[in-house]
């Protein structure tokens, strides 16, 4: 368990989020409580409950925060491809880079948000005779189809031969295959890097959807 925090240590949001993942990933998001989170932060639940109202609110703030974070790789992505004048297809390899290096460091990030998001409110709170804004779970989903959105259009650019409207989607699809699920099998200091790895994605696509 980690050292209690003293009354007068202020907690940091990143730091919750960072051990709340950890828990949610070790334990599955319907398992884990507050007190678990708590625990192993090394605070007190009711400090806990001064930076977040419920599991569930930490759970949106993680994967709100996230989820931009992807699309904010996207628009960096975008940005240097522009500046760098790279074609589409090292820009699509550039992307996949970034996207691994990301997840290098967010494997338990991203755990939840391929096993958690179902678990965000699906009704949003609204004043009588308002529209409801969109719930945090559709929130979060719309985020997640635009990184598909994204990253579909960065494939139809890099191989326009080859990537059309009947197929891109399972294209895309097997591309985040093969990307999305390294926190089961890929770690940090291991025989393939991250770095190594996205390489490997590359020679795949280019060897698989480049034009003969």
């Amino acid at each position: 368990m980690a050292r209690p925090k003293s009354a007068s240590h202020e907690l940091k949001r990143d730091e919750i989020l960072d051990i709340a993942a950890q828990c949610f990933a070790d334990r599955s998001y319907p398992a884990a409580s507050m007190n678990d989170i708590a625990a192993a932060i090394g605070t007190s639940k009711a400090r806990l409950y001064h930076y977040y109202s419920s599991k569930e609110a930490i759970l949106f703030d993680l994967l709100d925060r996230y989820t931009q974070r992807l699309l904010a790789i996207i628009g960096q992505v975008e940005a240097t491809a522009q500046r760098r004048s790279l074609d589409d297809r090292a820009a699509l390899h550039e992307l996949v880079r970034n996207f691994l290096q990301e997840y290098e460091t967010s494997a338990t990030r991203h755990v939840a948000l391929l096993h958690d998001t179902k678990f965000l409110a699906a009704e949003a709170d609204a004043a009588p005779g308002q529209v409801p804004a969109l719930s945090q779970r559709e929130l979060i989903l719309n985020r997640q189809r635009d990184v598909v959105s994204a990253v579909t259009r960065f494939l139809r650019r890099a191989y326009p031969q080859r990537v059309n409207a009947a197929n891109q989607t399972a294209l895309a699809m097997m591309l985040f295959g093969m990307i999305n699920w390294t926190f089961t099998w890929l770690r940090p200091g291991g025989a393939m890097s991250y770095a190594a790895f996205a390489e490997q994605v590359i020679g795949v696509l280019e060897h698989g959807l480049a034009a003969g």
